[in-house]
């Protein structure tokens, strides 16, 4: 109970070096891959997965946007993945980190931005400036949307940031609520124990649920600019 809550989103070291670069290296490494001409049945749904998803990420994009297919699935194979694992006991998420998902966030966001300007510039420049604006709101309007076009990356970064930690920190709590009544009131620590489990499988589904949605917002901006 004297545990520090937040020590679970402490960058692991290992003889004072940093960890996280292997933590970041280590989910690629659980996607089983196959040399046979027929898969078993894991390599099999794993395939019709990722089809199913980039199929539905890519119908929208042309054919300049569709070259982006694979680093968008493997985008979210990385934060699936490192989101699942980071629901281990002793393990680090390290999408936790804003840092890290700004690492992500910005340079997708800004290459899609870039090519937006090199291939259509009058459709990106006219995104600043609606149809119809009355000629004394120009200037706001210019400064409101390129306000809102910087701020972009960072909504991507910090709405995965919030919702990783909240489901760790609430699964800590919950976890150590438990874990103090079971040696006061064991029915009501079976309780709570039952709501651990189900917010356990919840977060699960919140984990897949936010690699979706930054990959699909990605997807979004990389439409909005090819």
């Amino acid at each position: 109970m004297n545990e520090n809550l937040f020590a679970s989103f402490i960058a692991p070291t290992i003889l004072g070096l940093p960890a996280a670069v292997l933590i970041i290296l280590f989910p690629p490494l659980l996607i089983p891959t196959s040399k046979y001409l027929i898969n078993n049945r894991l390599i099999t749904t794993q395939q019709w997965l990722i089809k199913l998803t980039s199929k539905q990420m890519m119908t929208m994009h042309n054919t300049k946007g569709r070259t982006w297919s694979l680093m968008l699935v493997s985008l979210i194979i990385f934060i699936a993945t490192t989101n699942l694992l980071g629901l281990l006991p002793h393990s680090f998420t390290p999408t936790t980190q804003l840092s890290m998902n700004l690492a992500m966030a910005i340079p997708l966001w800004a290459g899609a931005v870039i090519m937006g300007f090199r291939s259509k510039i009058k459709n990106a420049l006219a995104h600043f400036l609606p149809q119809g604006t009355p000629t004394p709101l120009i200037p706001m309007l210019v400064i409101i949307e390129t306000i809102s076009l910087l701020i972009q990356p960072m909504a991507l970064a910090v709405r995965l940031t919030a919702n990783i930690t909240a489901g760790h920190l609430l699964m800590h709590l919950i976890g150590s609520a438990t874990l103090a009544m079971s040696t006061i009131n064991l029915p009501s620590a079976l309780i709570i124990f039952t709501i651990l489990i189900l917010l356990t499988i919840l977060e699960i589904a919140v984990a897949l649920i936010q690699a979706y949605v930054f990959t699909l917002l990605v997807s979004l901006y990389l439409h909005d600019n090819t």
